[in-house]
């Protein structure tokens, strides 16, 4: 059910769930993003609730609940992104990906010792095409080429240039595919 303030409590179906403003509170800022601003192909699945805003998301793609895709970020066709993930912006993903639940794409390296107050200092990742992205993987701003399997917790420091499967921090060729 929606919330409303009233006055200075907020209110969830006639219920007082608490103080919204008092001494030396104020009321804060509330921003909704939802799906805005997205570039559909055709047959896409996307499960709420999601903030999608100004991203590209390829034919047949599917999107699980409570993933984030950031504006100017590209999805290919036939890719599955699962629950709890985060894709910032600047990064593209190819066809027939799959990125696992809480898998988290990275686009400032904090080169300046802490986060970057310009955009100019963020970098893209772009992964190629049959990619698999495991469950709580981080990826930083690298290129992956295709048929790669990046293994659940592993950390990408570096561009990946050979087909295998790599897991760790950082993450490690295992064995070539």
């Amino acid at each position: 059910m929606p919330l409303q303030a009233s006055g200075t409590s907020l209110i969830d179906s006639g219920r007082q769930l608490g103080s919204v403003t008092g001494p030396g509170l104020t009321r804060p800022e509330t921003r909704h993003a939802g799906i805005v601003d997205v570039e559909f192909g055709k047959d896409v699945t996307v499960v709420q609730p999601v903030n999608l805003y100004g991203c590209a998301i390829g034919d047949e793609s599917f999107v699980g609940p409570f993933v984030e895709i950031q504006k100017g970020a590209q999805i290919g066709k036939r890719c599955r992104v699962q629950s709890h993930s985060f894709i910032c912006e600047l990064v593209t993903i190819g066809d027939d990906c799959f990125i696992s639940h809480g898998a988290m794409f990275i686009n400032d390296s904090f080169v300046t010792g802490g986060p970057a107050n310009e955009r100019s200092l963020w970098r893209q990742t772009k992964l190629g095409n049959f990619v698999s992205v495991g469950t709580n993987a981080t990826i930083l701003p690298i290129t992956i080429c295709d048929h790669v399997v990046i293994g659940a917790g592993a950390v990408v420091t570096k561009d990946i240039t050979v087909a295998g499967i790599y897991a760790g921090n950082p993450a490690r060729l295992l064995r070539k595919l």
